[in-house]
């Protein structure tokens, strides 16, 4: 696979639909990572000022479907909700080699095909995209060449890591897990936060401690070469506070069914939405 930092060596055109945060995320990796700003394209109705300035560049905002050429790949990320309206737009700039990268959460490759047409990808990245520290799951349509795969990979690896998929069916639980599993992650420091308060320590003091253990822990997790549960052993002592408070969490309800109970009910979403 192409790695992010070979960027620069693309040379076709990229058009990116839609430029909210992780439009603007995906643009901002792209940048950094050296694809070139004559390469790129936006289409934003509404763009920022921010995407506007870009123009100077190089990129190019809101092309004429008729000047713009061939696209190498159109990498969608409008909302959902908006993509019935998109889908006649965007349609006009792909052809039948054009790698279709969505990154828009419910709608399936079958779908993305009768709108869009080209050879589709569909992908699920989450929020820590924005830092370049998201990962990405990603599935072929079964028309997919190697080179569309390897130029969807770069794209989406601007964000962070990605890993790939065969069984579309996967993703329901993919949205689940890492789609939103960062406001579970953001919960747990909330809730940490309230429980600090709730111990006696001042709300600024105690929302400190949360947020930058929440983070501390992760970085650490992200560092270690060890699993999630060897290092929690490594911090928990025997009868100690860290195995006092571990017996509330792994009891009843309990913290493992809680979170079962919550993946199930993100899937069950993420099916409604596909209808």
């Amino acid at each position: 696979m192409l790695e992010k930092n070979t960027l620069h060596r693309i040379q076709g055109r990229i058009l990116l639909a839609g430029a909210g945060k992780m439009g603007s995320a995906m643009l901002g990796g792209w940048l950094a990572h050296g694809l070139e700003p004559r390469c790129i394209a936006v289409i934003e109705p509404s763009p920022s000022a921010e995407i506007t300035a870009l123009a100077a560049s190089g990129i190019e905002i809101n092309p004429d479907p008729a000047g713009i050429g061939a696209i190498e790949a159109l990498v969608v990320a409008v909302k959902p909700q908006s993509f019935p309206q998109a889908a006649a737009r965007l349609r006009q700039f792909v052809s039948h080699s054009t790698a279709v990268v969505s990154i828009m959460a419910g709608i399936r490759i079958v779908a993305l095909r009768e709108a869009c047409g080209g050879a589709v990808i569909r992908a699920m990245p989450n929020t820590p995209a924005a830092i370049g520290r998201g990962i990405t799951v990603a599935v072929p349509a079964a028309d997919v060449d190697s080179g569309q795969r390897e130029l969807a990979d770069a794209l989406l690896s601007a964000l962070g890591v990605v890993e790939w998929v065969d069984d579309e069916g996967l993703m329901d639980a993919v949205t689940a897990v890492s789609g939103s599993g960062p406001a579970y992650v953001f919960l747990f420091a909330e809730e940490l936060t309230r429980a600090g308060i709730e111990a006696g320590l001042p709300e600024a003091l105690a929302a400190r401690l949360a947020c930058e253990t929440v983070a501390g822990a992760g970085e650490l997790l992200h560092r270690s070469k060890l699993p999630p549960d060897t290092l929690r052993r490594n911090v928990t002592s025997p009868g100690g506070t860290t195995a006092a408070a571990l017996d509330v969490l792994t009891g009843e309800p309990g913290l493992r069914n809680l979170m079962i109970r919550a993946t199930a009910a993100a899937v069950r979403r993420s099916q409604e939405l596909a209808g």
